[in-house]
């Protein structure tokens, strides 16, 4: 098979030859392991990933020489001068108060926009092609407002929350029709909703503002062929009979420190795929290669059963995490009729 067709497979909650895999690095994570690989796209080449993705944030359009602080499409200013590197934190709110006056239309660059897609649509390989948003919901309403104020405003201010959310999501529909025109094969959205125990915002609020539009972002994607894949660290448990419900296809980063693989499987497995389900949190900075090798043998077995399964650490791999033990995960990876 190929491996297109192993992610096909795992979708279709069919079995395949082998449990298709993919592992992302944090900017700082891949400048540890380049050294390591006589290529720089080890992650295909050597590691035999089996999606090739690209992803939207916003690209800076202002940039101060020598800072860490740019200013994205969004109007949102980013500090990367902390520990985060990768995305960095909001430096200031761009919509001070629950007013829409202050909102503006992003500075889109339609061209970059398309030049990005056609680049993963372009690829000659074999592998499973996406692409996608970040920040595609609630997240991209708290870089306009605070973290703190955009729920606030959920409970304080309804009829402004939606006026946002529904800007957002003409947005949003606007870079799914275009990438609709091209021959990929799923799309994905990434939104942050859970943390450890339970949502961020509780069931009702994501009902009332983010379901509603979610629902129409997946039949634009689906309209065009594409499967949906939705991206939420944190526990989302009580969210997935409405997700299943409004047509998610597969649930990206299932953190196994928050739900147990037999018990999904039991009650969702037939419904939902799963990408993900390697800690990032415990397991991989924290084993050791053989511990790490024996529970990755362990969350393969579980989670393939059936089918519906895309093995992946829950996380982009951090620089905490040692090449040892990277690449034990791997050997099962790559090696799995000797494992499983």
């Amino acid at each position: 098979m190929t491996r297109k067709e192993r992610v096909l497979a795992a979708l279709r909650h069919q079995a395949s030859d082998k449990v298709p895999h993919h592992c992302d690095f944090t900017e700082q994570a891949r400048r540890m392991m380049a050294p390591h690989f006589a290529v720089p796209t080890f992650e295909d080449d050597v590691l035999d990933n089996h999606l090739y993705c690209g992803q939207y944030w916003g690209w800076p359009t202002e940039r101060e020489p020598g800072s860490e602080r740019f200013v994205d499409e969004y109007g949102v200013t980013w500090n990367r001068s902390g520990a985060d590197k990768d995305i960095g934190v909001v430096d200031h709110p761009v919509i001070p108060a629950p007013d829409m006056t202050y909102y503006r239309e992003p500075a889109f660059d339609e061209a970059r926009f398309r030049r990005a897609v056609e680049q993963v649509s372009a690829r000659d390989c074999d592998q499973f092609k996406v692409f996608g948003i970040g920040f595609s919901l609630f997240e991209r309403a708290w870089s306009y407002l605070t973290f703190e104020e955009a729920l606030y405003n959920m409970a304080a201010e309804p009829r402004f929350m939606h006026e946002l959310f529904e800007r957002i999501l003409a947005y949003n529909l606007k870079l799914i029709a275009i990438v609709n025109e091209y021959p990929l094969d799923a799309f994905y959205f990434g939104d942050d909703w859970g943390q450890q125990h339970g949502t961020l915002m509780g069931p009702v609020h994501w009902q009332t503002f983010i379901k509603p539009r979610l629902a129409r972002m997946y039949e634009a994607a689906h309209i065009g062929g594409k499967y949906v894949i939705q991206h939420s660290c944190g526990d989302i448990s009580a969210l997935f009979p409405d997700l299943i419900e409004i047509g998610l296809d597969c649930y990206q980063t299932f953190q196994p420190e928050i739900y147990d693989l037999a018990w999904f499987k039991r009650e969702y497995g037939r419904d939902l795929s799963v990408w993900g389900g390697i800690s990032t949190q415990q397991l991989l900075p924290r084993a050791t290669p053989d511990q790490i090798r024996a529970e990755t043998i362990r969350i393969l077995r579980t989670m393939s059963d059936g089918g519906g399964y895309i093995a992946s650490p829950t996380h982009a791999v951090t620089p905490d995490i040692r090449f040892d033990q990277i690449m034990a995960m791997f050997d099962v990876f790559l090696n799995q009729d000797r494992y499983l």
